[in-house]
């Protein structure tokens, strides 16, 4: 039995849409990182968007499909759609272990932003033994994850990981009010998703 561990990354979020971002910043920490591949999850419930409207998942699922398609190491994962309830990733990174087994190093890859909320996510202390977390920062941010990172001690030190990404200025809320005004998407979105928004008529109301 090998004692070499396989090291899979995570890439979560609600992707509404899916962007150029994304891919980005999952390509550097996979390279970075030597990962096997990178699982795209794309959020059923997300339980930090409960007051807002979040586009039906199969659109969600069908445009990171058709996002990651040309590169073989991204993987579009529905573990979270065919769960009930709220998506928390605790649930998630547990069904994954399962999946792949105790041999696995998992890679959480978020935005530094996202990594100030970590207190606040369910059963955090639990999630930080089962994976690291990769903070993408880019060039001129301002997020301090310092405070954050020592507020969890020595597992902070060890499971939460800075890794700078190209500075893309992309959101999905600037995409979504793109759409809803008539401005143009292309190249901030791969064509295939821009054309998939365009089909199904979504984000213009």
């Amino acid at each position: 039995m090998s004692n070499i561990k396989r090291k899979i990354g995570i890439m979560g979020g609600t992707f509404d849409p899916i962007h150029t971002g994304h891919l980005v910043t999952a390509e550097v920490v996979r390279i970075e990182y030597n990962l096997e591949k990178v699982l795209f999850i794309p959020a059923a419930n997300p339980p930090h968007k409960q007051n807002s409207q979040v586009t039906p998942s199969i659109h969600r699922y069908n445009m990171a499909v058709m996002a990651t398609d040309s590169n073989s190491y991204f993987e579009v994962s529905p573990i979270e759609l065919e769960r009930p309830g709220l998506s928390y990733t605790i649930d998630t990174v547990l069904a994954l272990i399962e999946k792949y087994g105790k041999n696995t190093d998992f890679y959480f890859i978020t935005g530094a932003d996202a990594v100030l909320e970590l207190p606040t996510w369910k059963n955090i202390d639990q999630l930080l033994d089962m994976c690291y977390f990769i903070a993408a920062t880019r060039p001129g941010c301002v997020c301090n994850i310092d405070d954050i990172i020592k507020k969890f001690g020595v597992k902070g030190r060890q499971r939460i990981q800075r890794l700078p990404t190209p500075k893309l200025e992309i959101s999905s809320t600037d995409i979504r009010e793109r759409v809803r005004r008539g401005r143009s998407i292309k190249y901030i979105v791969p064509d295939c998703v821009e054309c998939y928004i365009l089909k199904e008529g979504l984000y213009s109301n």
